[in-house]
């Protein structure tokens, strides 16, 4: 699956998206093409644990990060 970097203003002040750094819906610096549009990839991550995901009509495809080519 093609990858791209897309750094986020906060992100590129090196900061987190939330305080602690867990979260359900933590946006990524990166961005996968799918079905020819470029699709922010979400982070949801509990413990020592995450998964990756974009969103697609309000569901959730989780990804695996050993597919994604970063261009």
């Amino acid at each position: 699956m093609e990858a791209k970097r897309d750094f986020l203003n906060w992100q590129k002040r090196g900061l987190s998206f939330t305080a602690s750094g867990y979260g359900k819906k933590i946006p990524t610096s990166y961005k996968v093409k799918h079905n020819n549009r470029w699709k922010r990839v979400y982070s949801c991550v509990y413990s020592n644990s995450g998964l990756i995901y974009i969103m697609d009509k309000g569901k959730e495809i989780y990804l695996n990060d050993s597919d994604l080519e970063v261009v």
